[in-house]
């Protein structure tokens, strides 16, 4: 039990004293950067799916 206690007030105390917690602007800044290489993301695995997709339709019409 003594190693528990420990434990969680070590865990508290890190928490609350060694972690450094972003600023809201900087939080904000980090949700657009995250929003924006999402939507990047999303836009390059659309646009090879749909070029597979298209790849495919090719290649069944030749058969």
């Amino acid at each position: 039990m003594n190693k528990i206690s420990t434990y969680l007030r070590e865990s508290y105390r890190e928490l609350v004293e060694k972690v450094t917690w972003p600023t809201w602007t900087q939080l904000q800044q980090s949700t657009v950067i995250v929003l924006v290489a999402t939507l990047l993301i999303t836009g390059v695995v659309w646009v090879m799916d749909l070029a597979a997709q298209t790849a495919l339709h090719f290649i069944y019409s030749l058969f």
